[in-house]
């Protein structure tokens, strides 16, 4: 087996400005997880939905993500992982226009299911690609810049929803063209759909497609070339050796004695799922809604949400420094222990809160700690799970099962999402936000305890060796 490789300060460029190309797809997902934020109000108002339609609205796209997730793998296998950003671009591109124009509910919905899955494919496909491109020395670095990509288009979104909120004096007037600016909110998403076509075009393919459809040559000088790999005629055998076992890849090779599943297959599943069930888009996909709720104005609320936003970027940073050296499974056990703490003081504060409905308010000094809460559980959540997730779902599952078990657990990521997206509202009102968020604290204790007993560490590993 060849020895692992450090990449020269030339190839090493080279392969971040290939791993930052394919992660715009993560900032896709995160502009489109948070573009929401600012025009749920608005849509429910310009539509007249209750809670539960209110949420419906916002969730239906989840479930295009999880049928674009699950589908995405097979499609990279037969495609290549290039011609499925591409896809994922388009369809982007085209929900964005749709919904920015939207006329009816059901329009609005379509668009944002066909916009769901193209966000779906560009969250398998770009962990997947990175994962094979990067050397096994700086994976969960690279990997991580997944994460970040999506901080950053969470913050993107909630920021344009800000700017163009305080332009039009609310999300409900009009801006230009005698569009109203939650409609600018979605229009303003075809760049950075357009942005990650060019770059996918530009990009190399991945090595394990091409050694899959016999490429050697051009898998060698890709390796050569982008990796620096001193050896890439031997990594390309080594990497023949696990396709093989590929070739008529099917359900069998995920099957297993645990409820149909091999059991890696779960946990990667129940992984996922807990990633949401900590509740870390219900901050990011209604927490203006949530803020205007409890008192604040609606300015102060996009401000506080733009503010949370920036945490989570910087936040994810420390991820991306310490992942390779600590490892995974310390940091995703430090940060179950730190949502609970946080939610958990979320839930306190959310529990002093007086009055009902619009005139829900939260006195002194329970609204600052509530938002001591809130944020330091976003702190908590970028610095370990957010990214952490994505990194383990790319590389821990053996060759022959890798884009089935990733297509599937990432499909569960975008269901719990969904759950919890449309739930959210309904239950707001129902058993109140001190509920929900206990509820939040009570799976991220759970979350520690699932990482020490089932997770396993695969800092430095190679993809050939995950087998083992």
């Amino acid at each position: 087996m060849s020895q692992p490789t450090q990449p020269s300060s030339g190839h090493a460029a080279k392969v971040i400005a290939v791993t930052v190309a394919a992660a715009v797809g993560g900032f896709l997902f995160g502009f489109d997880s948070s573009v929401i934020n600012g025009a749920v109000d608005s849509i429910q108002g310009h539509f007249e939905l209750g809670s539960f339609f209110t949420g419906f609205a916002v969730a239906i796209a989840l479930l295009g993500c999880a049928a674009g997730a699950w589908f995405a793998g097979q499609l990279a296998d037969r495609w290549g992982r290039k011609k499925v950003m591409l896809l994922g671009s388009a369809l982007f591109t085209i929900s964005s226009i749709g919904s920015g124009l939207a006329f009816s509910v059901p329009d609005l919905m379509l668009w944002r299911v066909l916009g769901g899955l193209g966000i779906g494919i560009a969250s398998v496909i770009a962990p997947t690609y990175i994962s094979e491109i990067a050397p096994a020395r700086y994976r969960g670095s690279l990997a991580s810049l997944q994460q970040l990509a999506i901080t950053l288009g969470i913050f993107t979104a909630l920021l344009s929803d800000a700017i163009l909120q305080n332009a039009a004096g609310g999300a409900s007037n009009e801006l230009w063209w005698n569009l109203e600016a939650w409609r600018w909110m979605f229009l303003v998403g075809v760049v950075p759909a357009l942005v990650y076509g060019v770059l996918a075009l530009m990009i190399p393919e991945s090595p394990r497609f091409l050694v899959g459809k016999d490429l050697d040559e051009e898998a060698a000088r890709i390796l050569a070339d982008v990796t620096g790999d001193l050896h890439p005629d031997e990594r390309v055998a080594e990497i023949r050796l696990t396709l093989r076992r590929e070739t008529a890849r099917s359900w069998d090779d995920i099957r297993g004695p645990v409820f149909g599943l091999q059991s890696l297959v779960w946990v990667g599943i129940t992984m996922a799922i807990f990633q949401q069930f900590v509740g870390i888009n219900a901050i990011f996909y209604y927490s203006t809604t949530l803020w205007k709720s409890v008192g604040f104005s609606e300015n102060q609320s996009f401000t506080t949400s733009v503010i949370t936003a920036v945490i989570n970027v910087v936040m994810t940073f420390v991820a991306i420094l310490f992942v390779d050296k600590i490892g995974r499974r310390p940091l995703l056990m430090v940060g179950s222990i730190g949502m609970f703490v946080s939610l958990l003081l979320a839930a306190i504060a959310f529990s002093q809160a007086t009055g009902s409905g619009d005139d829900l308010q939260l006195p002194a000094p329970w609204g600052t700690v509530a938002l001591v809460g809130a944020n330091a559980f976003v702190i908590f959540f970028a610095a370990t799970w957010g990214p952490i997730m994505w990194v383990m779902l790319g590389e821990m599952f053996p060759n022959r099962m890798r884009a089935l078990a990733l297509g599937l657990s990432t499909a569960a990521n975008w269901i719990a999402n969904f759950t919890v997206t449309l739930a959210f509202p309904p239950l707001t009102e129902s058993v109140g936000l001190w509920f929900l968020y206990g509820l939040f604290a009570f799976f991220a204790l759970l979350s520690f305890f699932f990482v020490k007993s089932k997770i396993p560490e695969t800092k430095g590993m190679e993809l050939e060796d995950m087998h083992t």
